[in-house]
Protein backbone atom coordinates (compact mmCIF):
# COMPACT_ATOMS: atom_id res chain seq x y z
CA UNK A 1 0.00 0.00 0.00
CA UNK A 2 3.17 2.47 0.85
CA UNK A 3 3.82 2.09 -2.77
CA UNK A 4 0.87 3.02 -4.45
CA UNK A 5 -0.11 5.94 -1.94
CA UNK A 6 2.20 8.42 -4.09
CA UNK A 7 -0.16 7.11 -7.34
CA UNK A 8 -3.41 7.65 -5.50
CA UNK A 9 -2.10 11.08 -4.31
CA UNK A 10 -1.43 12.51 -7.61
CA UNK A 11 -4.85 11.01 -9.07
CA UNK A 12 -6.71 12.99 -6.03
CA UNK A 13 -5.03 16.31 -6.21
CA UNK A 14 -3.88 16.64 -9.66
CA UNK A 15 -1.40 18.46 -11.81
CA UNK A 16 -1.01 21.70 -9.56
CA UNK A 17 1.28 19.96 -6.59
CA UNK A 18 4.52 18.84 -7.07
CA UNK A 19 5.82 15.15 -5.81
CA UNK A 20 9.38 14.50 -4.70
CA UNK A 21 8.89 10.57 -4.01
CA UNK A 22 11.96 8.09 -3.50
CA UNK A 23 10.48 4.49 -2.02
CA UNK A 24 11.06 5.47 1.25
CA UNK A 25 10.02 9.28 1.72
CA UNK A 26 7.31 11.74 0.23
CA UNK A 27 7.01 15.33 -0.38
CA UNK A 28 4.81 17.03 -1.88
CA UNK A 29 4.95 20.82 -2.39
CA UNK A 30 2.64 23.65 -4.41
CA UNK A 31 4.87 24.88 -7.35
CA UNK A 32 4.51 28.66 -6.25
CA UNK A 33 5.49 28.20 -2.41
CA UNK A 34 7.42 31.17 -0.82
CA UNK A 35 5.08 33.49 -1.33
CA UNK A 36 4.43 35.94 1.72
CA UNK A 37 2.33 35.30 3.84
CA UNK A 38 -0.63 37.30 5.40
CA UNK A 39 -2.88 36.55 8.53
CA UNK A 40 -6.30 37.68 9.25
CA UNK A 41 -6.48 41.03 10.16
CA UNK A 42 -9.12 39.52 12.80
CA UNK A 43 -8.56 36.17 14.18
CA UNK A 44 -11.85 33.33 14.19
CA UNK A 45 -13.18 32.91 17.36
CA UNK A 46 -12.88 29.58 18.59
CA UNK A 47 -16.91 29.32 17.71
CA UNK A 48 -16.11 30.80 14.47
CA UNK A 49 -13.11 28.22 13.43
CA UNK A 50 -15.37 25.21 14.65
CA UNK A 51 -18.44 26.45 12.68
CA UNK A 52 -16.32 26.94 9.53
CA UNK A 53 -14.71 23.11 10.22
CA UNK A 54 -18.52 21.83 10.48
CA UNK A 55 -19.77 23.65 7.13
CA UNK A 56 -16.46 22.34 4.86
CA UNK A 57 -16.28 19.31 5.73
CA UNK A 58 -20.77 19.18 5.76
CA UNK A 59 -19.85 20.57 1.96
CA UNK A 60 -17.60 17.29 0.85
CA UNK A 61 -20.76 15.25 2.28
CA UNK A 62 -19.06 15.02 5.96
CA UNK A 63 -21.33 15.20 8.96
CA UNK A 64 -20.34 15.85 12.71
CA UNK A 65 -21.01 12.93 14.84
CA UNK A 66 -20.97 13.30 18.30
CA UNK A 67 -17.74 13.34 20.80
CA UNK A 68 -16.56 10.23 22.17
CA UNK A 69 -16.97 9.82 26.01
CA UNK A 70 -13.70 11.69 28.08
CA UNK A 71 -13.71 8.79 30.48
CA UNK A 72 -12.69 5.93 28.05
CA UNK A 73 -11.69 3.13 30.92
CA UNK A 74 -10.00 0.82 28.18
CA UNK A 75 -6.66 1.00 27.24
CA UNK A 76 -6.23 4.04 28.34
CA UNK A 77 -8.38 5.72 31.46
CA UNK A 78 -9.11 8.58 29.21
CA UNK A 79 -9.91 9.84 25.69
CA UNK A 80 -6.64 10.18 24.09
CA UNK A 81 -7.44 10.88 20.24
CA UNK A 82 -10.15 10.72 17.78
CA UNK A 83 -8.95 7.31 16.37
CA UNK A 84 -10.42 5.55 19.11
CA UNK A 85 -13.43 5.84 18.04
CA UNK A 86 -12.25 3.23 15.35
CA UNK A 87 -10.97 0.52 17.82
CA UNK A 88 -13.83 -1.99 16.91
CA UNK A 89 -12.48 -2.14 12.74
CA UNK A 90 -9.09 -1.84 13.07
CA UNK A 91 -8.62 -3.64 17.11
CA UNK A 92 -11.35 -6.44 16.69
CA UNK A 93 -11.63 -6.74 13.10
CA UNK A 94 -15.74 -5.61 12.86
CA UNK A 95 -17.53 -4.28 10.79
CA UNK A 96 -18.50 -1.09 12.43
CA UNK A 97 -16.92 1.87 14.37
CA UNK A 98 -17.95 3.79 17.52
CA UNK A 99 -17.77 6.85 15.80
CA UNK A 100 -17.84 7.90 11.85
CA UNK A 101 -17.80 11.74 10.20
CA UNK A 102 -16.42 15.11 11.44
CA UNK A 103 -15.12 14.44 15.20
CA UNK A 104 -14.11 17.91 17.19
CA UNK A 105 -12.76 15.87 20.06
CA UNK A 106 -11.54 16.95 23.60
CA UNK A 107 -8.80 14.94 24.61
CA UNK A 108 -6.12 15.07 27.16
CA UNK A 109 -2.37 13.82 26.79
CA UNK A 110 0.44 13.93 28.99
CA UNK A 111 2.93 12.92 25.94
CA UNK A 112 3.71 17.01 24.86
CA UNK A 113 7.08 17.50 23.72
CA UNK A 114 9.13 19.56 26.71
CA UNK A 115 12.02 21.88 26.86
CA UNK A 116 14.69 21.48 29.34
CA UNK A 117 13.25 22.94 32.00
CA UNK A 118 10.02 20.43 31.99
CA UNK A 119 7.82 22.63 30.54
CA UNK A 120 5.76 22.28 27.59
CA UNK A 121 6.92 23.45 24.71
CA UNK A 122 4.86 26.35 22.18
CA UNK A 123 2.32 24.48 20.50
CA UNK A 124 1.58 21.70 22.92
CA UNK A 125 -1.10 21.27 25.85
CA UNK A 126 -2.06 18.67 28.46
CA UNK A 127 -6.00 19.06 26.74
CA UNK A 128 -6.47 20.51 23.66
CA UNK A 129 -9.39 19.36 20.82
CA UNK A 130 -8.75 16.66 18.07
CA UNK A 131 -10.11 17.73 15.33
CA UNK A 132 -10.56 14.70 13.02
CA UNK A 133 -12.25 13.05 9.98
CA UNK A 134 -12.27 9.35 10.88
CA UNK A 135 -14.15 6.72 8.88
CA UNK A 136 -14.15 3.26 7.50
CA UNK A 137 -13.17 3.48 3.82
CA UNK A 138 -12.75 0.50 1.09
CA UNK A 139 -9.89 1.50 -1.03
CA UNK A 140 -6.97 3.16 -1.25
CA UNK A 141 -9.25 5.71 -3.99
CA UNK A 142 -11.30 7.02 -1.09
CA UNK A 143 -8.00 7.55 0.87
CA UNK A 144 -7.34 10.03 -1.69
CA UNK A 145 -10.69 11.43 -2.04
CA UNK A 146 -10.42 12.70 1.91
CA UNK A 147 -7.00 13.79 1.34
CA UNK A 148 -8.12 16.30 -1.44
CA UNK A 149 -11.61 17.04 0.71
CA UNK A 150 -9.35 18.36 3.67
CA UNK A 151 -7.22 20.72 1.50
CA UNK A 152 -10.86 22.06 0.11
CA UNK A 153 -11.71 22.40 3.98
CA UNK A 154 -8.73 24.31 4.44
CA UNK A 155 -8.98 26.75 1.83
CA UNK A 156 -12.09 27.77 2.89
CA UNK A 157 -10.33 28.38 6.67
CA UNK A 158 -8.13 30.75 4.85
CA UNK A 159 -5.29 28.28 4.10
CA UNK A 160 -3.68 28.79 0.59
CA UNK A 161 -2.68 25.73 -1.08
CA UNK A 162 1.22 27.35 -1.77
CA UNK A 163 1.57 27.54 1.95
CA UNK A 164 1.00 23.82 2.70
CA UNK A 165 2.83 21.08 2.16
CA UNK A 166 2.51 16.99 3.16
CA UNK A 167 5.80 14.77 4.27
CA UNK A 168 6.14 11.39 5.44
CA UNK A 169 7.85 8.25 5.13
CA UNK A 170 5.78 5.65 3.10
CA UNK A 171 6.81 3.24 5.58
CA UNK A 172 4.14 0.93 7.92
CA UNK A 173 4.23 1.31 11.44
CA UNK A 174 3.06 -1.57 13.40
CA UNK A 175 0.87 -1.38 17.05
CA UNK A 176 -0.03 -4.97 17.77
CA UNK A 177 -3.33 -5.05 15.84
CA UNK A 178 -3.29 -2.41 13.93
CA UNK A 179 -1.29 -0.93 10.89
CA UNK A 180 -0.79 2.32 9.00
CA UNK A 181 0.93 4.78 7.77
CA UNK A 182 1.24 8.49 8.60
CA UNK A 183 1.92 11.77 6.29
CA UNK A 184 2.04 14.91 7.99
CA UNK A 185 0.88 18.57 6.99
CA UNK A 186 2.86 21.81 7.65
CA UNK A 187 1.60 25.50 7.17
CA UNK A 188 4.50 27.44 6.85
CA UNK A 189 6.97 25.85 9.41
CA UNK A 190 4.07 24.80 11.44
CA UNK A 191 3.60 20.77 11.42
CA UNK A 192 -0.75 20.99 12.38
CA UNK A 193 -1.72 17.67 11.17
CA UNK A 194 -1.28 14.31 9.84
CA UNK A 195 -3.47 11.59 7.84
CA UNK A 196 -2.98 8.36 9.10
CA UNK A 197 -4.21 5.13 6.15
CA UNK A 198 -5.09 2.20 8.80
CA UNK A 199 -5.94 -1.21 8.90
CA UNK A 200 -6.73 -4.77 10.43
CA UNK A 201 -3.08 -6.31 10.88
CA UNK A 202 -4.96 -9.74 10.17
CA UNK A 203 -7.83 -8.05 7.67
CA UNK A 204 -6.12 -6.02 5.84
CA UNK A 205 -9.25 -4.87 3.65
CA UNK A 206 -10.57 -3.36 7.08
CA UNK A 207 -8.85 -0.17 6.35
CA UNK A 208 -9.72 3.33 7.60
CA UNK A 209 -8.48 6.91 7.56
CA UNK A 210 -7.47 9.52 10.46
CA UNK A 211 -6.98 12.80 9.65
CA UNK A 212 -6.63 15.42 11.93
CA UNK A 213 -5.13 18.39 13.35
CA UNK A 214 -5.71 20.05 16.97
CA UNK A 215 -8.34 22.69 16.91
CA UNK A 216 -5.73 25.10 18.45
CA UNK A 217 -2.60 24.21 16.48
CA UNK A 218 -4.64 25.05 13.64
CA UNK A 219 -5.60 28.41 15.01
CA UNK A 220 -1.80 28.73 15.73
CA UNK A 221 -1.31 27.83 11.89
CA UNK A 222 -3.66 30.21 10.45
CA UNK A 223 -3.20 33.60 12.72
CA UNK A 224 0.70 33.21 13.49
CA UNK A 225 -0.20 34.46 17.05
CA UNK A 226 1.86 34.14 20.22
CA UNK A 227 1.07 30.37 21.99
CA UNK A 228 -0.19 31.69 25.35
CA UNK A 229 -1.44 34.56 23.84
CA UNK A 230 -3.70 32.31 21.40
CA UNK A 231 -4.40 29.75 24.20
CA UNK A 232 -5.43 31.70 27.44
CA UNK A 233 -5.99 35.49 26.02
CA UNK A 234 -5.87 38.17 28.91
CA UNK A 235 -5.20 35.21 31.20
CA UNK A 236 -1.77 34.36 29.91
CA UNK A 237 0.56 36.26 32.00
CA UNK A 238 -1.32 35.73 34.91
CA UNK A 239 0.20 32.43 35.75
CA UNK A 240 2.94 30.01 35.29
CA UNK A 241 1.93 27.87 32.17
CA UNK A 242 2.20 24.82 33.74
CA UNK A 243 -0.61 26.64 36.50
CA UNK A 244 -2.64 27.94 33.60
CA UNK A 245 -2.49 23.94 31.76
CA UNK A 246 -3.33 22.62 34.92
CA UNK A 247 -6.74 24.56 35.54
CA UNK A 248 -7.76 24.57 31.88
CA UNK A 249 -7.22 20.39 31.96
CA UNK A 250 -8.93 20.20 35.13
CA UNK A 251 -11.66 22.27 34.10
CA UNK A 252 -12.25 19.64 31.43
CA UNK A 253 -11.66 16.78 33.46
CA UNK A 254 -14.06 18.10 36.37
CA UNK A 255 -16.72 19.39 33.91
CA UNK A 256 -17.11 15.50 32.61
CA UNK A 257 -17.78 14.42 35.69
CA UNK A 258 -13.94 13.37 36.48
CA UNK A 259 -13.73 13.78 39.99
CA UNK A 260 -10.43 13.96 42.26
CA UNK A 261 -9.76 10.09 43.34
CA UNK A 262 -6.61 7.74 44.58
CA UNK A 263 -6.97 6.08 41.68
CA UNK A 264 -8.06 5.29 37.85
CA UNK A 265 -9.33 8.49 36.03
CA UNK A 266 -10.11 10.56 39.37
CA UNK A 267 -6.60 9.87 40.01
CA UNK A 268 -5.54 11.67 36.79
CA UNK A 269 -7.79 14.91 38.09
CA UNK A 270 -5.95 15.16 41.36
CA UNK A 271 -2.57 14.77 39.55
CA UNK A 272 -3.37 17.76 37.49
CA UNK A 273 -4.74 19.40 40.15
CA UNK A 274 -1.77 19.10 42.16
CA UNK A 275 0.23 20.67 39.32
CA UNK A 276 -1.12 24.22 40.32
CA UNK A 277 1.18 26.85 42.08
CA UNK A 278 -1.14 27.53 44.91
CA UNK A 279 1.26 30.85 45.79
CA UNK A 280 -0.44 31.56 41.84
CA UNK A 281 -3.56 30.66 42.79
CA UNK A 282 -3.85 32.41 45.94
CA UNK A 283 -6.69 34.71 44.84
CA UNK A 284 -9.06 31.61 43.58
CA UNK A 285 -9.50 30.48 39.93
CA UNK A 286 -12.60 31.30 39.41
CA UNK A 287 -12.07 33.56 36.58
CA UNK A 288 -10.10 31.19 34.46
CA UNK A 289 -12.03 28.52 35.30
CA UNK A 290 -15.30 30.32 33.85
CA UNK A 291 -13.32 31.19 30.49
CA UNK A 292 -12.05 27.79 30.04
CA UNK A 293 -15.71 26.27 31.14
CA UNK A 294 -17.07 28.33 27.79
CA UNK A 295 -13.89 26.93 25.59
CA UNK A 296 -15.18 23.63 26.53
CA UNK A 297 -18.41 23.65 25.99
CA UNK A 298 -18.21 24.30 23.06
CA UNK A 299 -18.02 20.64 21.80
CA UNK A 300 -20.18 19.30 24.55
CA UNK A 301 -22.50 19.75 27.79
CA UNK A 302 -20.45 20.01 30.83
CA UNK A 303 -22.35 18.48 33.87
CA UNK A 304 -21.82 20.73 36.96
CA UNK A 305 -21.56 24.60 36.32
CA UNK A 306 -18.46 26.62 36.22
CA UNK A 307 -18.43 27.65 40.28
CA UNK A 308 -18.63 24.36 41.37
CA UNK A 309 -15.66 23.59 39.33
CA UNK A 310 -13.87 26.13 40.42
CA UNK A 311 -14.60 25.23 44.07
CA UNK A 312 -13.99 21.67 43.39
CA UNK A 313 -10.17 22.29 42.28
CA UNK A 314 -9.60 25.10 45.04
CA UNK A 315 -10.75 22.74 47.82
CA UNK A 316 -8.69 19.75 46.42
CA UNK A 317 -5.54 22.25 46.69
CA UNK A 318 -6.20 22.26 50.22
CA UNK A 319 -5.82 18.91 50.99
Amino acid sequence: MAQQIPIVMRAALGPHWEFTADGHHIEVHHPHRGTPYRPPRRPPSWRELLDSLETGFARAGVARDACLPLRWGRETELTISAVQALDPLLKDGQLRTYRSGFLPQPVVRFTGQRDATGHLKEGFLTSFVNVSRVQRIGSLDEYGTVLDAWLTVLSQLGFHARHLSINGKLSTWRRRQVEGITLRFRHLDHTFGDIVLLWNTEHPDRMAVDLGSGLERLAWARTQERWHQLIYGSFAGAAPPTTLDAIRTATLLLGHGITPAARGAGGITRRVINTIDRDAARLGVGALVRDMYSYWSLFGVLRPPWPEIAHAIEEEMRL
